[in-house]
């Protein structure tokens, strides 16, 4: 899919990072810079959310491939597994988050987190007392909140790609292991 806004000229500095970061330039940077100062709170509030680590990366990096699945951004699914495989993650299961309950490979904790990342993408979000009570008393209340303002965040940014029509650019081709399709009957109802 070809973006609904062309992309705007980056700066010198921004595109050589990025070249040295992902080995590409980031199509939702190019496209968001027409507004230069959304693109750069974008890019430091995203720089921001890496500092985080009262949450564990792999929690979040499976959440936020959960969130990238539900939502369907092809760009945020197809980057989130190329720096979890940076991240050392184990790539079986970053392969498998889009069609996390039927996969066997996730710790029961993993397991909730992806359930927590589906529902509070649902629309409405469905998160319930339950499934936050036990997140809450297994992680914490600090990694709790950092694991919520983390998956709200994911929130925007694959809405956003999606809105502008933003799609893979094919970093997780140079992994490994093909991500595996969500299946259609996965996740909860949404209403309509």
């Amino acid at each position: 899919m070809t973006p609904r806004i062309p992309k705007a000229e980056l700066p010198t500095e921004i595109r050589e990072g990025m070249i040295k970061q992902l080995g590409a330039v980031a199509e939702p940077v190019e496209v968001v810079w027409h507004s230069p100062e959304v693109a750069t709170s974008n890019l430091e509030f995203s720089a921001r959310l890496g500092e985080w680590d009262a949450a564990d990366a792999s929690l979040k990096s499976f959440a936020h491939m959960a969130v990238a699945s539900q939502v369907g951004c092809g760009w945020c699914l197809d980057v989130g597994y190329f720096q979890a495989l940076n991240e050392n993650l184990d790539p079986a299961k970053a392969s498998q988050v889009p069609r996390w309950r039927e996969s066997e490979v996730f710790t029961p904790l993993e397991r909730d987190v992806l359930e927590y990342a589906e529902a509070m993408t649902n629309t409405p979000p469905t998160v319930t007392d339950e499934l936050h009570a036990g997140l809450l008393d297994r992680l914490g209340a600090a990694a709790m909140v950092e694991l919520t303002a983390y998956i709200a965040f994911v929130n925007m940014a694959t809405r956003n790609n999606n809105a502008h029509g933003i799609s893979s650019q094919g970093f997780s081709d140079a992994c490994g292991i093909p991500l595996a399709a969500r299946p259609q009957h996965s996740g909860a109802a949404l209403s309509s």
